[in-house]
């Protein structure tokens, strides 16, 4: 009973995870999630006694995806300040490869609640007071390492959040798009070792 009880909750949040990556938190209704998992409402009730908790969970779960391994890549004292800019631009150029929505969702929501999102990851304690920034401090002081991260998210998720709108002109195709990106995984780290010479 137990195993079915765990399936059918991922069952629930994979369904919440496509509708809210589809719609939003605010246009989403619960009976919509219980449509897409193939439940019927009373049962998705049963699991997640709300629409705001159920959120909640994905929200966090998606966030965690995404920030999974920054934050200790950023904290890592054995690595170089280049090692680190390498890592992350594969890492995360990876893990974007495999949840190519997630992008999009985790920013629509970010501008409705900053607050959450920011207590979530922890960006004062685990990044802004990383060991990362304080590498580039020491590299280049006439740089805000603020900006410098800024530029490194920017260059990594900007390309997945554009991905639709290119693919719907003429840019390119599929194939066109992850040639570029398997470029991008080297260029980035070369633009941004420049910004620090």
């Amino acid at each position: 009973m137990k195993a079915k009880s765990a399936s059918t909750e991922e069952k629930i949040k994979e369904a919440a995870r496509v509708v809210f990556t589809k719609k939003g938190y605010a246009a989403t209704k619960t009976r919509d999630i219980a449509e897409e998992a193939g439940l019927n409402l009373a049962l998705l009730n049963y699991y997640f006694r709300s629409k705001e908790k159920l959120f909640e969970i994905v929200m966090i779960e998606n966030l965690q995806k995404l920030f999974a391994f920054l934050a200790p890549t950023l904290n890592d004292t054995s690595l170089s300040l280049d090692k680190k800019i390498v890592t992350i631009s594969a890492n995360y150029i990876d893990m974007l490869f495999q949840n190519p929505d997630l992008p999009l969702f985790v920013l629509s929501e970010i501008r409705t609640r900053p607050e959450r999102f920011a207590g979530i990851i922890k960006l004062d304690t685990y990044v802004l007071q990383s060991h990362f920034m304080q590498q580039i401090r020491e590299k280049k002081k006439k740089i805000n390492p603020v900006q410098f991260l800024i530029s490194l998210m920017g260059m990594l998720i900007f390309p997945f959040l554009t991905r639709p709108v290119f693919q719907t002109s003429s840019a390119f195709d599929e194939a066109s798009f992850t040639q570029l990106i398997k470029e991008r995984k080297k260029l980035i780290p070369q633009w941004l070792k420049s910004m620090l010479e």
